[in-house]
């Protein structure tokens, strides 16, 4: 084939219109092939070699001209197998290309994947992988955007929804069979309708990133669903496209668009500390075979063996210029090219881990912090791995937001009764100012969530004390073991009324608490209608109706959504519950109330004393929020005054009443939530001076402004009487 020099930049394949830029990077490579894949006339695959003869700065390139979109491709890469020494280069291996913009198929279970052989490990396994692996595809970048813009919305006003691509769509009856589970169906008008109903300003989807089908899940008949088993940082999962080979891109970017027609933000949860090639036993797909010691973690004295902090067998070498520039360029590529508008890290903790410590001044966090492109969009970490001082919730940059894994387990805990979590429970609802206030943090930093994809679903959490994992065919080992859950009562589905109510309410409770704290609020995709997975929390292998979402609504189904719906409208329209700062406390915040801009009452509605809080049996709280006392202007620069607030928590078995505050703190109040009625949405004025809180309910209590301040501007959404 005709070939020319071609660049070493950009990365990948690149297709100009007349053919095709081929460069991938290897240090340790003697010789790099590209081949390019076709199938004869018997369906079998051939394929067409080519030397990329041209080396510069370790990067191999050429250009073939002819090479049209669609055509499929991978790299042969020629050079040292010595895992002694940290190299495993196997030309037998067809190598996916680590900037392929698509891939196509899956990998089979075969030996081929493999470069040793299974009897004995010591001896090499040369036989060929191109039938058993996946290949890389040329696309075209062309995509009609139109007018196109990202929403942008602030921290402050964001509501995140994580959802699964498929777990979201897979049953809705209005969306047509062909295009379940897929890209197209969650840009279905029936998916939008939903989210925008619901109030949510961004979508947090699960991995899409091309991820492997694990040989040892699909020999149990299971399957990966989760896709935290990434292989191509810049390929759209092939099997969420509805279309044939290559339609994943555009399928993906009409997403996209949907959704900000919608005005909501897309977020992706990225998995870049590990690969799916896994351990020293995994198979050689991509990364392993072009540059193993370049791209991966080796332990130190024994190369042949992985340093792993993530659980997954392998950990990417993040002080590699090579490997950091891999991940530079895939998020400036989701972000330029995709339109995506932020992402969530995965194990961000080992991102930061330049030797073995975690490090926040690690390289990747420079390069962020400098980058024009990605510093500007949504940076979501998951602030944990499973290596020594892993736990690094409240310690990423200041430019970074956190998923707040200590308000999941605190609100978990107070609401399932457990003592001396009072304390604890009033810092993470006003922003967690103890995690995030030292660095110069506010209350955006934290992403406040109760369940997430891992883990028990909102209604589970209610339903079951243990967990049920026995369907992923581990023995009930996998998955968390202290969920901080309470059923209730009665272990699963229960014939009774009562505590079915009961698990209701807890979820109204939790939902309330939720919504109306400070930071930024995540809903699990599903919660809002009480979404079960029979007590399984890890169906990371369960691609079935036990992870989808279920949309045939019950009665009670429907009024947890008609309550999620209107929660969420209560945060949206009172600033309120979404300050940008941090309470003061004291009455020096510039308003026209003598008092501060929090207080904590204890039922006689005094205010609550250190003794009150070092009770360790208290498991009552009342929060006066005093909207004349939001210390921040709006984004034109006016005052912001809201309307004034009682946030009523009752997590003790029995009812009790609330004293009302004397009038310097508002009044009249209304109801506005009132976890243990119907949630209705109806407002009424309470009559008298105090208001009965039933055991186990949240009660919220809103006393509306009458007055406009001197300056003449209120600045606010709040409705005026």
């Amino acid at each position: 084939m005709e070939t020319w020099p071609g660049s070493a930049y950009p990365l990948g394949a690149t297709y100009d219109g007349s053919g095709v830029n081929f460069a991938v990077f290897s240090e340790v490579a003697k010789r790099v092939e590209v081949c390019l894949i076709d199938e004869d006339d018997t369906g079998g695959l051939v394929e067409r070699r080519v030397d990329l003869p041209e080396v510069d700065g370790f990067v191999w390139h050429c250009y073939v001209p002819g090479v049209q979109p669609g055509q499929r491709y991978g790299f042969r890469v020629h050079g040292p197998y010595a895992p002694a020494k940290g190299h495993r280069c196997d030309p037998s291996k067809l190598l996916l290309d680590p900037y392929a913009k698509a891939i196509d198929g899956q990998i089979v279970d075969h030996a081929s994947l493999f470069s040793y052989d299974f009897e004995d490990p010591q001896v090499r396994n040369t036989e060929d992988s191109l039938d058993a692996t996946m290949h890389s595809v040329v696309v075209n970048p062309y995509f009609d955007w139109g007018h196109d813009r990202p929403p942008r919305h602030g921290y402050h006003e964001t509501v995140v929804y994580e959802a699964h691509v498929k777990g979201l769509t897979m049953t809705h009856p209005d969306i047509p069979e062909a295009i379940r589970g897929t890209y197209a169906a969650v840009a279905h008008p029936v998916i939008i309708d939903h989210l925008t109903a619901l109030g949510v300003t961004a979508i947090e989807l699960m991995p899409v990133h091309q991820f492997v089908q694990d040989t040892g899940l699909q020999a149990k008949g299971l399957i990966n669903y989760w896709g935290y088993n990434t292989i191509g940082f810049l390929a759209p999962h092939n099997a969420y496209a509805a279309g044939s080979l290559g339609q994943q891109v555009t399928e993906f970017k009409a997403m996209v668009k949907a959704l900000h027609e919608a005005d909501i933000e897309v977020i992706l949860d990225v998995v870049y500390n590990h690969t799916a090639e896994g351990n020293e036993w995994g198979p050689t797909l991509c990364f392993r075979g072009l540059d193993n010691a370049s791209y991966y973690r080796l332990v130190d004295r024994s190369k042949e063996h992985y340093y792993d902090t993530t659980g997954t067998g392998n950990s990417l070498l993040m002080r590699n210029p090579h490997v950091l520039q891999l991940i530079m360029d895939s998020l400036r590529y989701w972000v330029t090219e995709m339109h995506v508008d932020g992402f969530r890290f995965d194990l961000a903790a080992t991102l930061a881990r330049p030797f073995h410590e975690v490090d926040k001044l690690s390289a990747f966090f420079d390069l962020i912090q400098q980058d024009p492109v990605i510093s500007q969009v949504k940076l979501i970490a998951e602030p944990w791995d499973v290596g020594d001082g892993g736990y690094q919730v409240g310690n990423f940059p200041p430019l970074w937001t956190e998923w707040n894994g200590k308000f999941r387990d605190t609100v978990r805990d107070f609401w399932r009764g457990e003592p001396s979590t009072l304390g604890e429970f009033a810092s993470r609802i006003t922003g967690s100012s103890d995690l995030y206030g030292h660095s110069g943090r506010k209350p955006i930093a934290s992403i406040n969530f109760i369940t997430a994809h891992d883990g028990f679903t909102m209604r589970d959490l209610v339903s079951y004390n243990e967990k049920h994992n026995e369907a992923n065919l581990e023995g009930n080992r996998d998955g968390e073991s202290h969920n901080r859950s309470w059923n209730c009562g009665v272990e699963g589905p229960a014939d009774d009324a009562e505590i079915d109510a009961l698990r209701l309410r807890q979820q109204r409770n939790f939902l309330t608490t939720l919504l109306l704290s400070q930071g930024v609020p995540m809903i699990s995709h599903g919660d809002e209608v009480g979404r079960t997975q029979q007590g399984n929390n890890n169906v990371y292998c369960q691609d079935n109706g036990l992870s989808w979402l279920d949309w045939d609504l019950g009665p009670d189904q429907e009024a947890l959504l008609a309550f999620t719906q209107g929660i969420v409208a209560l945060r949206r329209k009172h600033p309120v519950f979404r300050r940008r700062r941090f309470f003061a406390g004291s009455a020096d915040h510039g308003g026209e109330s003598e008092l501060g801009d929090i207080a904590w009452l204890k039922p006689s509605g005094e205010q609550m004393t250190e003794a009150d809080w070092t009770n360790g049996e208290a498991r009552f709280v009342g929060m006066w929020l005093n909207g004349s006392a939001i210390r921040e202007p709006d984004h034109r620069g006016r005052r912001i005054v809201d309307d004034n607030f009682l946030v009523v928590f009752n997590a003790g078995a029995e009812d009790a009443t609330f004293t009302l505050p004397g009038a310097a703190w508002g009044g009249p109040w209304f109801t506005e939530v009132d976890t243990d009625a119907d949630g209705d949405g109806v407002v009424e004025p309470l009559s008298g001076g105090s208001v009965a809180v039933g055991g186990r309910s949240a009660l919220v209590l809103r006393s509306v402004r009458t007055t406009v301040p001197t300056n003449g501007h209120s600045g606010s959404t709040a409705e005026k009487a």
